[in-house]
């Protein structure tokens, strides 16, 4: 398709023939090569090559030069967020398991781990329990890329987004903080050992949903996030698990602060620490849904026995 077509006579076709079944029979190539190569163009010219058919909604992603805050513009559509995921080697939580699988079934257009998918016990602030076993960096790294290799397999052209976490970034700070000199060296950051993800500190969607790790802590985060930030919050990092809508009087328009949970089994060896106490915690994930370019309201999907391997959803009990 590449020797018969450049990207300035692509972009000419479709112009003419804005529909990717038209394309593919035009350039005698698969409607999903077209797609693909649409997506390709768009991102690499800055442009959007839309269509007038409903079920090809616009979906563009601004990638930062700095790091800090992609931008996504989604007209219909659907993002999967989970967060706080603590892979560690041979424990697979349930919650993983269903992420897996809702991913594979509602084919979303964007997937993001909140934060915190590296869980960094050995290079941790805290000290040590005693002599408690804690996995490696090696054998932490090689979990993690188990794990979202799954992700990977089922994702299809969703495009994969990582936002920084407190836990991710004890990686990189381990190794600035005690040998500054191996800055720039292949395998010395994170980002290194998962090229298919895109790495940020946040994720802007439609200029009225924000999507980042952390922000404000205690039982009424969710409230002050919405509260206080003007747009919806969808945030990890304090395991809860909950959605807290908040809606304007002047605009009567409705605001959601969401905690996304945890991808581990709250009572897992991750959380040793913790001392056995009692913690408000709850193992899932979050779907936001867009319609018209309107944030609809979050779901979450939550495990009601890590034992069983049962999540609900939408109505329904299902077993991973």
């Amino acid at each position: 398709m590449t020797a018969r077509c450049t990207d300035k006579e692509f972009m000419a076709l479709w112009e003419k023939h804005p529909s990717a079944t038209e394309m593919a029979k035009i350039l005698e190539v698969d409607a999903r090569n077209i797609q693909q190569r649409r997506r390709r163009i768009e991102e690499r010219y800055g442009v959007m090559l839309n269509s007038p058919h409903k079920r090809s909604p616009t979906f563009n992603v601004t990638l930062p030069q700095n790091g800090k805050r992609v931008v996504v513009e989604v007209d219909d559509g659907v993002i999967v967020v989970a967060s706080d995921c603590h892979y560690w080697p041979n424990l697979i939580s349930t919650a993983h398991r269903a992420f897996v699988r809702i991913i594979g079934e509602m084919k979303p257009q964007m997937v993001v781990i909140n934060g915190d998918a590296f869980d960094g016990a050995r290079v941790s602030r805290h000290p040590a329990n005693g002599f408690e076993a804690r996995p490696t960096v090696k054998q932490e790294l090689e979990a993690v890329r188990d794990r979202l290799a799954e992700v990977e397999a089922v994702a299809g052209n969703a495009k994969l987004h990582w936002t920084w976490g407190n836990h991710d970034l004890r990686f990189n700070a381990r190794i600035a903080n005690l040998v500054p000199e191996y800055e720039g060296v292949t395998g010395f950051d994170l980002t290194h050992h998962f090229p298919r993800w895109q790495f940020s500190t946040s994720i802007m969607v439609n200029d009225h949903t924000l999507i980042k790790h952390r922000w404000h802590n205690g039982v009424h985060a969710t409230y002050n996030n919405a509260l206080k930030a003007g747009v919806s919050v969808i945030t990890g990092h304090l395991h809860s698990l909950k959605v807290t809508p908040w809606t304007d009087f002047s605009s009567q328009r409705t605001r959601y602060g969401v905690d996304t949970g945890t991808l581990a089994d709250p009572l897992g060896d991750q959380f040793a620490y913790a001392e056995d106490s009692p913690a408000n915690h709850r193992s899932g994930f979050a779907v936001l849904t867009f319609y018209e370019g309107k944030l609809m309201p979050p779901e979450l999907v939550e495990v009601v026995s890590e034992d069983a391997g049962l999540v609900y959803f939408r109505g329904e009990v299902i077993k991973v």
